[in-house]
């Protein structure tokens, strides 16, 4: 039984053999090797699939399928790890179908990946990172920072600085910066950013857990005995500051931890 089934595998995974070209329509011969370039997809044969779009763009120029041909084209090869000609074949998709709104933005930030593999070796792939800070569309100006930060390039900074109001992409934004020894300078979102305060003291088990709003970050000296708003001064932990310090520190970083004999109380950012 079970040989059978290991036989039956290649008839679910192979596609179909073409008839000869010649002998179909027009319509119909550009179906067949669009779905011929399909299914090579679905069976992981990348380079068979890039040559089945490639055939069909070059027969079949003007087909209502070209875009989608041409966009399916580029994301083969860079499933074949070509990276240099996948960010060609994109731009040359976007080049050539601007119209295409969902799929420009795939193949947009799919380049964008194909340029940071790249851009350890290839000054062409740096060039097309740092010409997309200035693409109109914010997610791929961020992508394309995040990736020159990578190199440390210092062109990457303003994208990733305007970024850090960017809810979703704030923290990502904020690490590059911090990455690069570039001090985070906008005040980042505090939506879904705490203070969280544990107090431990000595004779009780569990320690006390408050979690505070970014913007009651003040309070956080009401935690402190005077033992430890000494040792606050001493350490120089700012508590006028530490909103500031909350916003522009990685989520997790612990910003101070003192202990005065009798408890220990410690803030992180979450």
């Amino acid at each position: 039984m079970i040989m059978g089934l290991w036989m039956m595998v290649p008839a679910l995974v192979m596609p179909a053999a073409l008839e000869p070209l010649a002998n179909l329509g027009p319509d119909t011969a550009v179906d067949a090797l669009f779905r011929q370039g399909r299914d090579l997809r679905y069976a992981q044969r990348w380079f068979e699939a890039a040559q089945a779009y490639r055939t069909l763009l070059r027969e079949y120029p003007a087909s209502s399928k070209a875009a989608d041909a041409r966009y399916w084209l580029a994301s083969s090869l860079e499933q074949d790890q070509r990276w240099d000609e996948a960010a060609e074949a994109y731009t040359d998709f976007l080049s050539r179908h601007p119209d295409q709104r969902l799929l420009g933005k795939e193949a947009r930030l799919n380049r964008v990946r194909c340029w940071g593999i790249r851009q350890w070796d290839s000054p062409t792939a740096v060039a097309g990172l740092a010409s997309t800070l200035s693409d109109d569309r914010e997610e791929v100006r961020i992508a394309a920072a995040l990736q020159l930060a990578k190199l440390r390039d210092s062109r990457a900074v303003p994208v990733l600085q305007a970024c850090l109001r960017v809810d979703a992409s704030s923290e990502s934004c904020r690490l590059a910066l911090l990455s690069m020894g570039v001090q985070p300078q906008t005040t980042g979102p505090a939506k879904g950013r705490f203070l969280v305060v544990r107090v431990k003291e000595r004779d009780k088990a569990d320690a006390l857990t408050v979690r505070l709003a970014v913007g009651l970050a003040r309070a956080v000296g009401g935690y402190l005995s005077d033992e430890q708003m000494r040792q606050a001064k001493k350490k120089g932990v700012d508590l006028e500051r530490l909103m500031d310090q909350a916003l522009n520190a990685p989520k997790g970083s612990e910003l101070f931890s003192l202990d005065d004999g009798k408890s220990t109380v410690t803030v992180t950012v979450e």
